[in-house]
């Protein structure tokens, strides 16, 4: 496995970029270490598969070096590198056996017939692929397939990394559970460099020791599920992890206090003196909104009852406000909200305040 380096990495699609918004990937500075298992978020576009093409050597970065253990690999190619890779659509040979797919990059690399068995037939198990290991691969499924181009990915166990581009896509929920355990029970038995993009959230936070979340071409956060949903460093981290996500609401700040239109808020700390900057806003996330008889009024707007809990859809000051409470929770016929200390967040031009003592 390898320590993988991005140094002030940037790339660009079109000819002599001028400025930032040219570039696809603004900047990278960031060590994935050796036998980690990272997971690359954010939305279309972000990108992250962009970041991982270039990790691979698909992409040559319009500007910047990699390094691989401490090697410049920057022009080396994909092979050079020896970095297996799963793709989003199934990569494979059809007219092939589904154990000979999973045999191909092994004997390519004349490993001993011997260990090819015992290697495909280990994947064909952990793949559910086993019954199906002497049909064709043209007759099969777009699921099935791409659990043989997973599958080919993770049957080599010589590779310096493991990288992944959204490869359960295809795949139906049940099985993408299960392969995600799958492969998470294969990191910790033989401890692979992984990196997967995803745009989806649950992919990355039950896979990902480390999660790297992207927007418009930047990591705004690296860490793990935790502090991610606790402690989000930037105000898309807020938006984009939680269902629903957090509630953002503009707010003028005194001290240790925090102005909502005509209302007053708490905060659990000061405001450092240094910050002066020009958009301050609250996040709040609903699992830290409670509905009370006592606090701020608040008007219901909606109600979703999503099975084990409700969502509260609220207009507090102008603004939407989301409460998570018990399904069998009373909501009161003239509801206040009130936050849980431990739940605010501060952010200065949408990036998060260290609150003093």
């Amino acid at each position: 496995m390898a320590r993988i380096e991005c140094n002030h990495i940037r790339h660009a699609y079109t000819a002599n970029p001028t400025s930032p918004k040219d570039y696809a990937l603004k900047e990278v500075n960031h060590v994935f270490e050796d036998g980690g298992a990272y997971a690359l978020l954010g939305p279309s576009g972000c990108g992250k598969t962009t970041l991982l093409n270039i990790i691979s050597g698909l992409l040559q970065p319009s500007h910047g070096e990699l390094r691989f253990d401490g090697r410049e690999v920057t022009n080396l190619s994909t092979q050079e590198r020896n970095i297996a890779q799963v793709f989003q659509f199934p990569v494979i040979y059809d007219t092939m056996t589904v154990y000979d797919n999973l045999a191909f990059p092994l004997r390519n690399r004349s490993v001993p017939e011997a260990d090819v068995d015992r290697r495909v037939r280990e994947t064909l198990e952990m793949t559910g692929l086993a019954d199906m290991a002497k049909r064709r691969a043209r007759g099969l499924t777009a699921d099935q397939k791409q659990k043989i181009s997973l599958g080919r990915g993770l049957v080599r166990h010589d590779v310096n990394a493991i990288l992944f581009d959204e490869p359960l896509t295809v795949i139906d929920p049940h099985m993408k559970w299960v392969l995600r355990s799958q492969l998470k029970q294969l990191h910790r038995r033989f401890g692979y460099t992984m990196v997967y993009v995803t745009h989806d959230q649950t992919e990355a936070l039950t896979f990902a020791e480390q999660v790297v979340v992207m927007y418009d071409g930047e990591i705004v956060q690296i860490g793990t599920p935790a502090e991610l949903f606790e402690r989000p460093k930037h105000t898309f981290v807020g938006y984009f992890i939680g269902s629903p996500g957090m509630n953002v609401v503009p707010v003028s700040v005194d001290g240790r206090s925090a102005r909502l239109g005509g209302q007053t808020i708490e905060l659990p700390g000061a405001v450092p003196s240094s910050n002066g900057a020009g958009r301050t806003e609250l996040g709040v996330r609903p699992e830290y909104v409670r509905l009370s008889e006592n606090g701020i009024p608040a008007t219901i707007t909606k109600v979703e009852d999503i099975g084990r809990h409700r969502v509260v859809h609220a207009n507090v000051e102008g603004h939407h406000i989301a409460a998570i409470v018990a399904e069998h929770a009373e909501i009161p016929a003239d509801p206040k909200i009130a936050f849980d200390p431990a739940g605010i967040n501060l952010y200065a031009d949408s990036w998060r305040v260290e609150l003093g003592g």
